[in-house]
């Protein structure tokens, strides 16, 4: 488990830029059900306390949410750190391995998009979030 010095500041400017937090299963569960009932779309981030999370993950999510097409609602799970949730979350992404950071872009009960660790890393933000849009605008 990470310390609170380490994870607080994460949580806080995950927080402060918009996504809502799932930090449980039930949360994880929830939201989904909710876009499955309500035929909305959702970005989540698995978030991670690792580099490329700061420096292009979270960064191209601030970005790409200026955009005038985005998705009703954005979430995250924090791996490593609320792992029940994150684990659950990830059931819904199969066949896709396990990778943090990433994200995913639903519409109702389907999932339309995934952008793995691989795809995030050592990429800037401002070429995340123009993907981002791009995907906006096609399903949102």
């Amino acid at each position: 488990m990470y310390p609170a010095y380490v994870v607080e500041p994460i949580r806080k400017e995950t927080v402060e830029m918009g996504l809502r937090e799932l930090r449980t299963p039930e949360e994880v569960e929830a939201a989904l059900e909710a876009l499955k009932s309500e035929g909305t779309t959702a970005l989540f981030l698995i978030n991670s306390v690792c580099g490329c999370s700061a420096a292009s993950a979270r960064p191209a999510i601030a970005f790409a949410m200026r955009h005038s097409r985005r998705p009703n609602y954005f979430y995250s799970v924090f791996a490593g750190v609320d792992k029940e949730a994150t684990a659950r979350l990830r059931e819904y992404l199969a066949p896709h391995p396990p990778s943090s950071p990433s994200m995913a872009l639903w519409k109702g009960a389907q999932l339309v998009h995934f952008i793995p660790r691989h795809e995030i890393e050592g990429r800037s933000p401002q070429s995340i979030a123009e993907v981002l849009k791009q995907l906006f605008d096609a399903h949102c």
